[in-house]
């Protein structure tokens, strides 16, 4: 009896258990973070396993020079090949050092130009703040490559680039070559493209500074450079170093840029030479680029944590009420406003002048009026012309691509900001758990991968069968999976910000009241964060728009959009056809940015986190 009374007690404790766990695995918050950490897995942890397995296993590629082996034997060959081989330094090793010049010097530039804008227009007292702050957001709206073919047109020479720039048709003077081509024109235009970060990151951070602070230090006797050092600088730091994170990374990853201003003169970045490796069908040491990249932007992101995270803590704002005394400029007044309007308009509006300018050309290279022509726009199909292609307004393949990239950005915006809002109520629900945390951490990782890195990872997850799913490789349905697992880290963010709005009594009380799981997220959170839900819909929408590095692996010529034809117009030398497409997506992009601004109001803000 007393055996039957013991295994009783172990048969209803064990009932109990598996009660207890079914009522926590059917709890709303935990059902979706299980739901959304297999998602995760699949989409972040998989793809990235996968990319590894290749860089380390047998491929079809390689089996002309490792003899006796078989595809899916385990190999050492790619890794020794791009790290110790003969081939190291011209496929790795130079395009490392060529990538961290290019980030460090962009970012440095754009940490100049972005801090310098954001002090002038928060502490200052110069006119027209607001309208600064509107057109400094203008140049990452615009494509990141877009500086960049102003820059040819504007630069190039006869030497590398086959034909002169204007300012070498109008000198009779064949511009520098390292003015035209190389590291300091991809320093340059990536800079003055990215520098939005450090002045939208820094603004703020001035903002919240109380300047009282700043007297006080000039009181004690303290110079203007002890004053910035000792007081301004380290509680702007954390700003700082959100740029620096934003902006490096960024560039590490970027695409265009390099491939318009380096490729032609065999200036190889880790992103171009990924893409080459790539493109000739050798995964194996194109995904080892992939992973050093991607490593790169993990150790960045650490220092920063370290850096920001170890630093001493200021209190800014006390209870005694905030003030921010402005700068007066008195004479150097009107030099800086004409200072902020040359920069301004050379940033914002001359790429544009000297794109349509191009667009206009019968001939590249000749700049005068006779030249003028609406061939490339309007032009029927001639050989002569364009490799016989019709001009852009008449083409059928530009609007092929127009309507590709509108409907990938629409259903990457869809799934994300619905993503974002799942991922939202779990991680805030479950707030403290193991199980929200794990969910919180996965949305994060494609954060840290740069574009390329995160378009090569879902090469090798796609190029074969996987479960149930077939072969994607070369579908459209690639560029939406690939692109809104990128954007999932923006859309958790802007989920979790929506999600914290939401009190939790109104839930409970929804409970109480009989009301279903499905019924809450219908008639009460659904509608309480449909704000965050439709700004991350048209952010995720405009940066999807002009998405390049994310997508260039894995675009075919069925599957092209408009970004992706600018290169390969470029690529072919039609250099005026790939400028019309570069206007045309520009303006889709801030026709979107105008809705946005409808709806919204000043959502490039919201979308960068600010």
């Amino acid at each position: 009896m007393a055996v039957f009374g013991k295994t009783d007690q172990r048969s209803q404790k064990l009932f109990a258990y598996g009660r207890r766990f079914f009522r926590w695995l059917t709890t709303p918050h935990v059902f979706l973070s299980l739901i959304m950490l297999v998602i995760m897995f699949y989409m972040v942890i998989i793809p990235l396993y996968r990319m590894i397995m290749t860089t380390i296993t047998v491929q079809d590629i390689d089996l002309r020079v490792i003899k006796d082996a078989e595809v899916g034997d385990l190999t050492p060959y790619h890794w020794v090949r791009m790290l110790f081989g003969q081939i190291a330094k011209i496929m790795t090793y130079e395009p490392l050092v060529h990538s961290l010049t290019i980030s460090l010097g962009a970012t440095a530039l754009a940490l100049t130009i972005g801090g310098l804008m954001a002090w002038l227009v928060v502490r200052t007292d110069i006119p027209g703040r607001e309208v600064i702050h509107t057109l400094a957001t203008i140049p990452y709206i615009m494509p990141s490559w877009t500086i960049a073919m102003a820059w040819t047109v504007m630069f190039k020479n006869r030497t590398s680039g086959g034909t002169p720039g204007i300012l070498e048709f109008i000198t009779g003077a064949p511009t520098p070559d390292w003015l035209a081509y190389g590291p300091i024109p991809i320093i340059v235009s990536s800079g003055l493209h990215y520098y939005t970060f450090f002045f939208l990151f820094v603004s703020a951070a001035l903002l919240s500074i109380d300047s009282s602070l700043e007297e006080a230090g000039e009181l004690a006797g303290a110079g203007r450079w002890v004053i910035m050092r000792k007081i301004t600088f380290p509680l702007v730091l954390p700003a700082i170093a959100s740029g620096f994170i934003m902006t490096f990374s960024k560039t590490m990853g970027t695409f265009g840029g390099p491939n318009v201003l380096g490729v032609p003169v065999r200036y190889y970045t880790l992103s171009t030479m990924l893409r080459s490796n790539t493109g000739i069908g050798n995964y194996g040491d194109a995904f080892v680029l992939a992973i050093v990249l991607i490593m790169f932007a993990m150790v960045t992101i650490m220092l920063n944590q370290k850096m920001v995270g170890t630093r001493k803590s200021y209190e800014t704002i006390g209870g005694r009420g905030f003030m921010a005394q402005k700068t007066k400029l008195r004479n150097w007044k009107g030099f800086m406003i004409v200072l902020v309007i040359i920069f301004q308009f050379i940033i914002a509006v001359l790429p544009l002048v000297l794109l349509i300018w191009s667009t206009l050309m019968l001939r590249t290279g000749n700049y005068s009026p006779s030249n003028l022509t609406l061939a490339h726009w309007i032009g029927q199909s001639d050989l002569s012309i364009n490799n016989g292609e019709p001009g852009v307004l008449l083409n059928p393949k530009i609007y092929k691509g127009a309507w590709n990239s509108i409907r990938l950005s629409l259903w990457t915006a869809f799934f994300t900001a619905l993503l974002g809002v799942i991922l939202g109520y779990s991680i805030v629900k479950g707030r403290g758990t193991r199980l929200s945390k794990i969910v919180e951490q996965l949305a994060f990782i494609p954060y840290v991968i740069p574009g390329i890195a995160f378009g090569a990872v879902y090469i090798s997850m796609f190029t074969k069968p996987f479960g149930p799913i077939p072969p994607l490789y070369g579908t459209f349905a690639l560029l939406v999976v690939v692109s809104v697992a990128k954007h999932i880290p923006y859309s958790a963010r802007s989920g979790v910000s929506a999600m914290l709005q939401v009190g939790k009594e109104l839930e409970e009380a929804a409970a109480i009241a009989g009301a279903t799981p499905w019924q809450r997220f219908k008639r009460i959170i659904f509608p309480l964060t449909s704000t965050g839900f439709v700004s991350g819909f048209l952010m995720t929408f405009i940066t999807t728009m002009r998405e390049l590095s994310l997508i260039i692996l894995l675009v075919t010529p069925s599957t092209q959009v408009l970004a992706s034809m600018t290169m390969r117009y470029i690529e072919n030398g039609n250099e005026q056809q790939a400028n019309a497409v570069i206007i045309i997506l520009i303006f889709l992009v801030l026709l979107g940015n105008f809705i946005i601004s409808r709806f919204r109001g000043g959502s490039l803000k919201k979308g960068l986190g600010m």
